[in-house]
């Protein structure tokens, strides 16, 4: 995580837009006159709104518990990928 002050983002925009595409980098953005903000990759926040909804129900998070517990203890079935 890497943080920087308004000025310090806005003066070295590319710079930094690359780190977060290119190394995963997440920017925060320090603002003396507002609120601090967050520049993240849009993939990663894509897969943290897919996590934040397959997580948002007890049934849900209990499904994918389990799964994860049969998957530790060799509880799965391998299958050949079907091609078209």
């Amino acid at each position: 995580m890497k943080i920087v002050n308004y000025s310090e983002f806005r003066n070295n925009l590319a710079q930094n837009l690359n780190e977060v595409n290119e190394d995963r980098e997440v920017v925060i953005v320090s603002r003396s006159g507002g609120k601090n903000v967050v520049v993240m990759d849009m993939d990663e926040y894509n897969s943290i709104q897919e996590t934040l909804h397959l997580t948002s129900t007890k049934a849900n998070r209990k499904r994918l518990e389990d799964a994860m517990t049969e998957m530790g203890k060799g509880k799965f079935l391998k299958h050949k990928l079907l091609e078209k």
